[in-house]
């Protein structure tokens, strides 16, 4: 009995470290696969609502691809043109901040050589710095090179939404098929109302943190509301991200504490309200575990960087819903949940 156990626990730490590898390597075809679920996800309500006003299907389905594609295409160039903008200021910046830290210096009274993060600053290349940004840029939009094939999967899978109750219906017993339809429909209610609820949360934040920023006049207010919509997927960390950096950058531009100190309150205080809204509207049934996310955002920023990252969550989620749903897997569905 314990030879078994031990050969169990074995064959599942192989089978996650190969399946891990083949994610890995399998990167520029089941990352637009998994992108294409996503937006499956999200945009299903639109196409049953279509739908249930009678517009044909296929019209249904062209239509919200063209109109998703072209917002996602636009946004991409813009978020694209501005990063390139504000990496090329880079340098400035940089000499901005080495001025700052040298006034804070001299207002404490502290030698030069014991100040360490002014000689950090004055090490550091800020041409590499910038380059490293823009580089970062084009990794988290990588996605808009595979449109095309991200199109191809989600034309089949808008197009064959509802058909794989009838197929059950056709190779299993009535009953049995009811109970999978029953658990199939389950998830996918769960994990659309989830992707869809929190796109929406993050499409606002990210709208807000814009406006935020242009009423301040802090500059490259779209990249940072861009990124504050990305890394709004990301639980606790990535709302926190979203706003040192604004608040680094608006304390570089203005040179000033207080203006960049009431960027930071704003938006911490509009993030607070997003804070109470979302679980009322998501449910507490959803939420994950401080350590599966971090293991999440670990496993899959290792196998496919930042993009990963922010689809960590998301699956872990679509995991929690299907594992949920499963009396065998309840046990997984536990130890994922707060």
């Amino acid at each position: 009995m314990e030879n078994n156990k031990i050969l169990t626990l074995s064959s599942g730490i192989v089978a996650i470290f190969l399946v891990g590898v083949i994610l890995r390597l399998a990167k520029p075809v089941l990352f637009p696969f998994f992108l294409a679920i996503f937006f499956y996800f999200v945009l299903s309500p639109v196409l049953d609502f279509l739908t249930g006003l009678k517009v044909p299907k296929l019209i249904a389905v062209v239509t919200i691809l063209l109109f998703t594609f072209l917002v996602i295409y636009l946004m991409g160039i813009l978020f694209y043109s501005s990063g390139e903008t504000f990496a090329a200021e880079f340098p400035k910046y940089g000499q901005k901040l080495s001025g700052m830290l040298e006034s804070f210096q001299v207002s404490l009274k502290l030698p030069k050589a014991k100040w360490e993060p002014l000689a950090w600053v004055e090490s550091l290349d800020i041409n590499k710095l910038g380059s490293f940004f823009l580089a970062s840029l084009g990794t988290i939009l990588s996605f808009i090179s595979n449109l095309f094939l991200i199109l191809i999967f989600l034309v089949f899978m808008l197009a064959g939404r509802g058909k794989l109750n009838l197929k059950l219906k056709n190779f299993l017993h009535a009953r049995q098929a009811g109970q999978w339809n029953r658990i199939i429909d389950n998830i996918d209610r769960q994990v659309q109302g989830y992707l869809a609820l929190k796109t929406l949360i993050c499409i606002v934040s990210g709208i807000l943190a814009t406006l935020i920023l242009v009423i301040f006049g802090v500059k490259f207010a779209v990249v940072f509301g861009f990124l504050t919509f990305l890394l709004n997927y990301i639980p606790n960390i990535g709302p926190l991200i979203a706003k040192i950096f604004p608040f680094i950058f608006a304390l570089l531009q203005f040179e000033k504490f207080w203006p960049a100190f009431w960027v930071l309150a704003v938006l911490f205080a509009v993030d607070g309200v997003l804070t109470v809204v979302e679980p009322r509207m998501m449910g507490q049934r959803l939420g994950l575990s401080p350590l599966a996310i971090l293991f999440a955002l670990f496993f899959w920023g290792w196998l496919w960087g930042i993009p990963g990252m922010i689809l960590a969550v998301p699956i872990m989620v679509i995991l929690k819903i299907v594992c949920g749903n499963f009396p065998s897997l309840k046990f997984a569905e536990v130890l994922m949940s707060k």
